[in-house]
């Protein structure tokens, strides 16, 4: 049975002193201990961005990929061996920019995948340039006068494309990012959780004091969480007050659709990776010609 320090590395972070991604890391440590998950059982796959290190730095199977096409990376590794603990780790500027099409075709299949988005509405690693959920009217280095765009709403647009677990949690708390991400891995089928994260270096107008004076714990008000319609009023409840209010916890959960594996015959015998396929391709070939 592993613990916590079965999946500690000798290799330190190399982020921001007080960056979220400390925590988130240690987030998910956590949660994988206390689920009783097994070193080599889990993967952890990342896209390009600050937070997107931390495969390095978490003792499991990792895989660093490009840019914002993560999800199909987190998928092909659940496809291959779905006895897997797959975690898909990325950030709001990789995943909900150019992995925007992975994410809602990921969200459909509903493979049993969990993604944890790093949202700290910027683009960090380079230097602090507006992202997908950047607050409309926000200067950054590449809106010197304000975004004058919309912002992504990444939990709502989970539920729109038909998630069967959304959730959303905050770095700046541990035990309640943690008791999530236990959540989101224990579900069977896509879990999306959007993680707000402070950065502390380019984004500082919103500080763990800013986000701990707006954040409310959903299931503390008895949020139902087989109400699709609750979920998507909650979703888009930050907008609305503009960020006066940011639910956190479970918006949405069921499990009435089934994992995208065991819809496919062949996982029936087992893992992918440990069957052997031997089969006379030239009548498939006859077909194509």
């Amino acid at each position: 049975m592993a613990g916590l320090a079965d999946f500690n590395v000798a290799e330190k972070p190399q982020w921001c002193p007080g960056c979220g991604d400390h925590i988130i890391l240690m987030g998910l440590k956590q949660a994988l201990a206390e689920l009783d998950k097994e070193p080599h059982e889990t993967v952890v796959v990342s896209g390009i961005g600050c937070g997107s290190k931390l495969p390095h730095y978490i003792r499991t199977y990792g895989y660093e990929g490009i840019h914002g096409r993560l999800l199909p990376l987190a998928e092909g590794i659940k496809l291959a061996n779905h006895k897997l603990t797959v975690v898909a780790v990325g950030g709001d500027g990789d995943g909900l920019s150019e992995g925007t099409n992975h994410f809602i075709h990921a969200v459909r299949r509903n493979n049993d995948v969990n993604y944890f988005v790093q949202d700290n509405f910027i683009y960090a690693l380079t230097t602090g340039q507006v992202s997908p959920t950047t607050p409309k009217g926000r200067k950054t280095k590449t809106t010197l006068n304000g975004s004058y765009l919309e912002p992504l709403h990444p939990t709502a647009v989970a539920l729109a494309a038909g998630a069967t677990f959304v959730a959303a949690t905050f770095a700046g708390d541990l035990m309640h990012m943690k008791t999530v991400m236990k959540k989101a891995i224990e579900h069977k089928g896509f879990a999306f959780v959007d993680i707000y994260q402070p950065c502390v270096t380019w984004n500082k107008n919103y500080s763990y004091d800013w986000y701990k004076e707006r954040v409310y714990d959903l299931q503390k008000e008895n949020h139902d969480t087989s109400d699709w319609k609750a979920a998507m009023d909650k979703a888009m409840e930050p907008y609305r007050t503009k960020y006066e209010k940011l639910p956190i916890g479970i918006f949405y959960q069921t499990d009435k659709n089934a994992a995208f594996y065991e819809n496919l015959h062949p996982f029936a015998d087992g893992p992918l990776v440990k069957q052997s396929f031997k089969r006379d391709l030239s009548k498939d070939f006859e077909q194509l010609m």
